[in-house]
């Protein structure tokens, strides 16, 4: 006999809607992992519960180098105004950590204070104590910049002698809880300072697992010549590699991030070039956010199934009545062996476990017999909110991304123009030659191109498509650019060229030919004047 299914049931059985992904992302996380989690004591290990903030945080920069490096420079350079608390110096003068966020006004709020401000992502950094409290704080500010991301300077990190000053905090501890809620990394070099200090291969190796949020920037280039710039990036590469220990070469961007003039002018299109670069990874940021927390959370979700087949494995192995202690120290010391048996059994990436080293220290401090024994339900809810919840949240990106275009770009401060500026690269070269100019810049070339275009027979001012197109492929260029060109100069899509048009085709040619790429679209300040607005 059929039995008919209940709304209730059948409510069960529908998917879940929900209004957007990061909605979505809260409500599996409190209802399918946070169990697990809790169950297996995750958080003392590994990371701090995730709450409403930590999904609805905007994008973060994290910036980290020694002092003098121009961290807060270049938060000024993208800001192009100075935020509260800022101090600029040769010498160590950012003692705090800072985090410059938006607000409708200027102002600064205590580390104490943040850390209990349930509206921001901050309240477990509680547990690093006074003494990194009262040197953290967050500047406030109305700019346009920070409507899209927000930014976190750091403590100067110190060389020398200087480093053997103790901070009174876990500055490592506090660089890694960090480097796993922003976006971005950015490690800054001087350019006269490369060498890596103790304190900074210690924040370097806080930050590592973190590899795919790192960008390292060559900061203050525009002080060596050419010269000297090979050998100095050489050097940067040299020593990264001994630090981070990748396989893959590190993007290292070069450039001068301040508003000052540059000292070695030589290099001025490559620093350009360099910045645009690292500007358009710092857009994608926003566009990208919510497949990052969509990712960090799958990470997340893999390493709690492998804690609670660890914790639940110890808690096994222990005797019921005597030898505990003992039995304890066994398991910690054969904790790798421990390892390989899960490895095996239940088919884990040997990347998915967490540090062996770090995990021995903490189970020190715990009792297994206060553990619980594996319960398949909790991880067979995680299984299914990786398998069902997670891939219908990323169908859902593209359709929310492209109906939130305007906030998937940062707009203000560096960001405004660094792609219409008339002065960078590709700016007031190439296709973009002559923007903004009252005059028609093809008409300057215009003398050079009448004579051919009189001897190709006009009629009625104009030539005919054969005939221009048997002079065009004079140039020895690909059909697909002549085809591009041919396109852009048939202004009227009447099938031949008039003296204006016939100019302008010999112009796009001879942008090609000097390396420029040509656009999709004729750019306003190129069509002839006499066919504007048709």
């Amino acid at each position: 006999m059929k039995r008919w299914l209940t709304s209730d049931e059948r409510r069960k059985k529908e998917p879940e809607v929900f209004a957007n992904v990061t909605d979505g992302l809260k409500k599996i996380y409190k209802t399918k992992l946070l169990p697990l989690e809790e169950t297996y004591k995750f958080h003392d290990f590994h990371s701090p519960q995730l709450d409403d903030p930590d999904f609805d945080a905007k994008p973060m920069i994290l910036l980290i180098g020694q002092y003098s490096t121009g961290k807060t420079t270049f938060i000024r350079y993208l800001l192009e105004q100075d935020f509260p608390g800022m101090r600029i110096g040769p010498e160590p003068t950012t003692d705090r950590f800072i985090a410059v966020m938006h607000a409708d006004s200027d102002g600064t709020i205590p580390g104490n204070a943040l850390v209990v401000d349930p509206k921001k992502q901050f309240r477990p950094m509680s547990k690093f104590g006074n003494a990194f409290l009262n040197r953290f704080q967050c500047s406030t500010m109305n700019n346009p910049v920070l409507n899209s991301i927000s930014i976190i300077d750091t403590p100067g990190i110190l060389s020398g002698e200087k480093q053997r000053v103790d901070r009174g905090y876990d500055f490592s501890g506090v660089l890694e809880w960090m480097a796993e809620r922003v976006d971005r990394i950015i490690l800054l070099f001087d350019a006269h300072k490369l060498d890596i200090s103790d304190e900074f291969r210690r924040a370097i190796d806080a930050i590592k697992g973190y590899d795919d949020k790192i960008r390292i920037v060559l900061n203050k280039a525009d002080m060596v010549d050419h010269q000297q710039l090979m050998r100095v990036y050489g050097a940067l590469m040299w020593s990264l590699g001994k630090v981070l220990n990748t396989p893959e070469v590190a993007r290292v961007y070069l450039g001068s991030f301040w508003d000052k003039p540059l000292h070695f002018d030589v290099n001025r299109r490559l620093f350009e070039l360099e910045e645009q670069d690292l500007f358009r990874d710092l857009q994608s940021l926003p566009r990208n956010a919510t497949l990052r927390k969509l990712n960090d959370l799958i990470k997340r979700a893999r390493l709690a199934k492998v804690h609670a087949y660890i914790i639940s494995h110890l808690k096994k192995e222990m005797p019921s009545v005597f030898g505990k202690d003992s039995k304890k120290k066994e398991l910690i010391n054969k904790l790798q062996d421990t390892y390989a048996l899960l490895q095996r059994e239940h088919q884990i990436s040997p990347g998915d476990f967490p540090n062996l080293k770090r995990m021995q220290e903490q189970l020190q401090f715990h009792d297994f017999t206060k553990f619980q024994p594996l319960k398949p339900k909790l991880l067979d809810n995680v299984d299914q909110m990786l398998a069902t919840e997670i891939a219908r949240l990323m169908q859902q990106i593209p359709q929310e991304e492209a109906n939130q275009t305007d906030i998937n770009v940062v707009h203000g401060g560096a960001f405004e123009g660094y792609n219409e500026s008339p002065f960078g690269i590709g700016k007031g070269e190439g296709i973009d030659a002559g923007r903004g100019e009252h005059e028609w810049i093809v008409a300057q070339e215009q003398p050079e191109f009448n004579t051919r275009f009189d001897q190709l027979n006009p009629v009625d001012g104009k030539i005919s498509g054969a005939a221009a197109k048997s002079e065009l492929v004079k140039s020895k260029l690909p059909n697909s650019v002549l085809s591009k060109v041919w396109k852009l100069s048939d202004v009227d899509k009447d099938g031949m060229l008039d003296q204006d048009e016939w100019a302008l085709a010999n112009h796009l040619i001879k942008i090609k030919l000097e390396g420029h790429d040509l656009p999709s679209e004729l750019p306003e300040h190129l069509i002839p004047p006499s066919k504007r607005g048709m």
